[in-house]
């Protein structure tokens, strides 16, 4: 988990309970493994090419968590979250013919800009996988195929 401290803004001479005007009181801040993790498999989504996340196992479940509206933007994604830093390995579909390298260069800094400005982060690495290739039309052949029975 990522842990933030906000550093004492109140004053001594003003009572415990009230700060000034747009000051922040101290406090804590945590960031849950899995909030970084969607943070990460949205902005990766968001790039041209990007045509799922994930191994083949993941987004077959990711297809049934889908049908039934508990959609897991954190596919695909883990994260190893320290102090100061965050490190991401990102598992991509890209649409064919797209070139991988643009593809994951684009995930590579979408994904480390999201993290840098969303959680605050410094990012130490983002590792893409690109583990298959969507060819459009693949999917539509069962849909063409002539029904067996009457």
């Amino acid at each position: 988990m990522a842990d933030t401290t906000t550093p004492n803004t109140i004053s001594s001479n003003r009572s415990a309970g009230t700060h000034a005007a747009g000051s922040t009181p101290s406090g804590k801040t945590t960031i849950d493994d899995t909030v970084v993790e969607k943070v990460a498999g949205i902005a990766a989504r968001e790039v041209n090419g990007v045509h799922s996340l994930g191994s083949g196992a993941a987004r077959a479940i990711g297809a049934i968590r889908d049908a039934i509206g508990q959609r897991d933007f954190g596919q695909g994604v883990k994260v190893e979250v320290g102090e100061k830093q965050v490190a991401a390995d990102v598992v991509i579909v890209a649409e064919y013919p797209v070139s991988l390298q643009q593809v994951a260069d684009g995930v590579r800094s979408s994904v480390a800009r999201a993290l840098t400005q969303i959680v605050g982060m410094e990012v130490a690495e983002v590792n893409v996988t690109v583990q298959d290739v969507f060819i459009p039309g693949d999917d539509n052949d069962d849909d063409k195929k002539e029904s067996r029975v009457e």
